[in-house]
């Protein structure tokens, strides 16, 4: 028995519901199906919600059987795609809650038996069609470029391992020339040292030289400074020889009378220094006292322009401090204003709530009964197929009823929820404020 939570649908919305998909069906064929048109209806089902269609299954059958060690491949063909086929309806059929499905729904089809797999199938994919599209396309889409990702980097993989193939076998190939370099580089390295130790040897030699070239030239400058100082001593020697003593005597007195007028001038111009330098002394005094005036009417000036700055900033935090209490003011004003708004928002949701809750539970009576009227309906409907319909088609009628009113008291809800948003929104008070309850209906 196959179980489910779907409405069984009747004939004509199984046939429209087909014909919207472009397969046209007769009531007689429901009411007496056929393995062949029972096959292809589900497989249309099947491809509307899966896009497995019997050109996709042919390539999978075909290439197990290329895989296989079967010599009569023809044979199994048909048996192999039959396989497929109920592996596929089973999962079809497990996804749209029905988990009894097997082979014999497609052999030998019983009318109530197809009757309840095409209401669960065209359910299901309807429901798919209304709620899963967008996500399935999502999906999709993003297999696809995975796919086509997957395929590049199978390309680049492809291409780097012949990339190294080739870089290892030129390297294999350039392996004797790369020996030989590596020989000539030792040899070069050794004959460097040798080289770079006589160079040393070279060096340190010149070295010496230089040495003993400073000594020779100092010896050298050493002996011309001895020849000029002999010259001099010669020199001096001769100039105390004397020539003419009588000139010695006047060039004595005028000398003297000479140094007497010197030491005269030496002793004004001592006074003279000792005045300037009383002078300089005050002036520098002078010079200090001004720069410390300077200097204290620089700090005044800071101080003053520190002060004037000071004061600005005291008149704009007054003004700053008169436009915050005026800010203030304005604020409770609009907070109480808001309070009372929030106020009757909460009322105006408890009376939603209640509301809501009432008709819930009413629904949910109905539900009950209609429930208890729908099992009543199943034991007569095996005395009475008409009463049946006519039942049937008052539980629609009744479950439209109420999904209207489910909708009308979502809508109200939705729209109380909206003013509470765009309250919120239009005041700017933080969401701790106006905490929001969490509203779970069940459907």
């Amino acid at each position: 028995m196959a179980k489910g939570i779907f409405p069984q649908m009747s004939i004509p919305d199984i046939t429209a519901a087909l014909a919207g998909w472009g397969l046209s069906v007769s009531q007689e064929q429901l009411l007496r199906p056929t393995s062949d048109f029972v096959e292809g209806v589900y497989h249309a089902c099947l491809q509307q919600a899966t896009d497995i269609s019997q050109d996709s299954l042919r390539d999978p059958v075909q290439n197990a059987l290329s895989a296989s060690a079967i010599e009569e491949k023809d044979l199994y063909t048909t048996s192999l795609t039959q396989n497929l086929l109920v592996y596929h309806l089973a999962r079809f059929a497990k996804a749209a809650r029905v988990e009894d499905f097997n082979a014999k729904d497609l052999v030998s089809p019983e009318r109530e038996r197809t009757l309840i797999l095409l209401s669960a199938f065209i359910n299901f994919v309807k429901f798919t069609e209304q709620y899963c599209n967008v996500f399935v396309k999502d999906l999709r889409d993003r297999s696809e470029a995975v796919i086509v990702e997957r395929v590049q980097i199978s390309e680049r993989l492809n291409e780097l391992e012949r990339d190294i193939g080739a870089l290892k076998a030129k390297i294999a190939e350039d392996e004797p020339h790369c020996e030989q370099l590596r020989n000539e580089n030792n040899a070069l390295r050794a004959k460097m040292i040798a080289t770079k130790e006589f160079q040393t040897a070279a060096v340190q030699e010149v070295e010496k030289l230089k040495a003993e070239k400073n000594a020779l030239v100092k010896r050298k400058e050493a002996l011309n400074v001895e020849i000029a100082s002999v010259s001099d001593s010669i020199n001096r020697t001769r100039s105390r020889i004397v020539q003419s003593p009588e000139r010695i005597k006047r060039t004595i007195t005028a000398m003297s009378s000479t140094a007497t007028e010197d030491k005269k001038t030496v002793i004004m111009q001592e006074n003279k220094a000792r005045d300037l330098q009383t002078k300089i002394k005050g002036l520098l005094n002078i010079e200090k006292d001004v720069r410390g005036c300077i200097e204290q009417l620089q700090t005044i000036e800071k101080e003053v322009r520190s002060l004037q700055v000071s004061q600005k900033e005291l008149s704009d935090l007054r003004d700053h401090l008169d436009d915050k209490k005026i800010e203030g003011n304005e604020l409770k004003l609009r907070q109480e204003r808001v309070e009372k708004q929030l106020s009757n928002a909460h009322e105006k949701l408890e009376r939603a709530q209640r509301h809501a809750e009432e008709k819930k539970q009413a629904s949910q009576r109905t539900i009950d009964r209609l429930q208890q009227e729908y099992d009543q309906m199943a034991i007569e409907r095996r005395d009475n197929e008409k009463q049946v319909e006519e039942l049937r088609a008052e539980a629609n009628e009744v479950e439209k009823k109420m999904a209207e009113q489910v909708k009308g008291g979502e809508a109200e809800l939705n729209e109380l929820l909206a003013e509470y948003w765009k309250l919120r929104h239009e005041t700017g008070i933080p969401s701790s404020v106006l905490a929001w309850p969490t509203l779970n209906f069940d459907r």
